[in-house]
């Protein structure tokens, strides 16, 4: 990522798939410099709706009091529709947390933001969900690549965890009093009560 980012101009915009404030703080503190973010909140695995507005909500306020909220950073909102998911997950309901039901909720949201960067004409795009200790890079990378090609936009691999960038995530939540949510968000990777 690094030497990609060295590559590309300061100010070059980037589409960034956002998950959840939390993960979406220490990735936008580490891309603000360098890149024009527009985030992209889509997320139709999340369940229930109650839980996905909650979680854009933070979002929200989030950008409202980091140093991005004021250096434009904008926003964008998907209409909540489960339908997509629900369609990629038929089958793979007894799958393993990280399995092939994770693959294809992967590739939905990679695919659904790289057709949106190339609708606002935006070549590039990247997505938080590598900060996460619980997601795959690689696998998250490799996909990216290939709806990239299919778009005909680029995706900026990484792998946002590292450089303690997790680490830097729990900080910033503390520090916004952020909403932490402890699933995913489908309701296959949902806690018991």
């Amino acid at each position: 990522m690094q030497q990609q980012m060295a590559r590309l101009p300061r100010g070059t915009p980037l589409l960034l798939h956002v998950c959840c404030a939390p993960c979406a703080s220490a990735v936008i503190e580490r891309l603000q410099d360098h890149f024009e973010l527009v985030l992209y909140y889509y997320n139709p695995n999340i369940r229930p709706q109650a839980e996905h507005d909650r979680r854009y909500e933070t979002l929200c306020a989030l950008l409202r009091q980091m140093p991005a909220g004021t250096l434009g950073v904008r926003l964008l909102d998907a209409r909540y529709d489960p339908a997509p998911f629900d369609a990629a997950a038929q089958g793979l309901e007894a799958e393993p947390e990280g399995g092939a039901r994770c693959t294809g909720c992967f590739d939905i949201r990679l695919r659904q933001s790289a057709r949106k960067a190339a609708e606002l004409g935006i070549g590039w795009f990247t997505t938080t969900l590598t900060v996460s200790p619980h997601k795959n890079a690689a696998l998250l990378n490799s996909l990216g690549g290939e709806v990239a090609k299919q778009q005909g936009v680029q995706f900026l691999p990484c792998d946002f965890k590292k450089q303690d960038g997790y680490k830097r995530s729990i900080a910033l939540s503390a520090q916004y009093g952020l909403y932490r949510q402890d699933y995913c968000g489908c309701a296959y990777s949902r806690r018991e009560p």
